[in-house]
């Protein structure tokens, strides 16, 4: 299933990948954004910002579990790869907030330097936080053991999307301003080499065999696919209107992306790298996860 959460609809929409149809829309909050699944598939953790929280939401119940206050606007969300923790970029406050999901209990409210963070990703071994900010030329390095950042990546003006490969060796972080992704050396936390995307790049995300990375282009209506071995473009696609944030199949094979001016998700071949079908979901959709 893959999950859309709706902005101005305030709903998530249920979409089966096998059919590409909605199945249900689920009403979970007033103003739902980030979007994270728990690696079990059970439950959904979810940014709400009228409430300034992170909502836990149980699939199996189809009720909320939790309501947990991180701060004024928050917006992106992601779990750690086993499940333990969850970080929130809550803009507002420029802060990155850590949570332990089984106790609910705040860890840390770690201020960043960039300001309005919007997107905060862990890599895959859990050992770091990359944030990225919407008035910043820069990603901000997160140690979790430390919990605290401890350094950040120069790149473009107002990066967005954030992307690990499968074996945390290398980020990639789109640029909006610039229309560039960066790709990065997670080891030293530096730059290897600016790519050139589409106008307005902002959403990411990585295969999970690692070959391929694809980035979505908000003026141009576009999908960029990146072959990571060369970090060059290897093809494009077009989709809806301001396409955002993104997902992929476990397989590999689809790749779903919200359109958020199209009320709408478009669904990509990621191997042929050719545009499939668009499902219409709910108003102002901020993005994609799938289990």
């Amino acid at each position: 299933m893959a999950y859309v959460p709706n902005e101005v609809s305030g709903t998530v929409s249920v979409v089966d990948t096998t059919t590409d149809k909605v199945v249900k829309n689920l009403k979970v909050s007033e103003r739902p954004r980030g979007i994270a699944v728990s690696p079990d598939g059970k439950r959904l953790y979810i940014t709400n910002t009228p409430t300034e929280a992170l909502i836990v939401y149980n699939l199996e119940t189809e009720s909320v579990e939790h309501s947990w206050k991180v701060g004024d606007s928050p917006e992106g969300a992601s779990l750690s790869t086993d499940g333990k923790y969850a970080a929130v970029a809550v803009e507002e406050d420029n802060s990155i907030v850590l949570i332990d999901t089984t106790t609910g209990e705040q860890l840390k409210h770690i201020k960043v330097e960039g300001e309005n963070p919007e997107h905060a990703v862990f890599s895959p071994d859990g050992k770091w936080i990359y944030a990225s900010a919407e008035d910043a030329e820069q990603v901000d390095v997160i140690d979790v053991e430390k919990r605290e950042q401890i350094g950040h990546i120069p790149v473009g003006k107002r990066p967005r999307g954030i992307a690990f490969v499968p074996d945390g060796s290398r980020a990639y972080v789109a640029c909006e301003l610039a229309d560039t992704v960066y790709a990065i050396d997670v080891a030293t936390h530096s730059v290897i080499t600016p790519i050139k995307a589409g106008k307005f790049s902002n959403g990411l995300v990585v295969t999970p065999d690692g070959k391929r990375v694809f980035v979505s282009n908000g003026k141009d209506r576009t999908v960029m696919a990146i072959d990571t071995a060369t970090n060059t473009v290897i093809g494009t696609m077009p989709v809806g209107k301001r396409p955002w944030n993104m997902a992929i199949t476990p397989d590999g094979k689809k790749v779903y992306v919200a359109n958020g001016r199209s009320d709408s998700v478009t669904v990509m071949d990621a191997v042929e790298l050719k545009t499939l079908s668009e499902i219409p979901v709910g108003e102002r959709p901020w993005g994609v996860v799938i289990k």
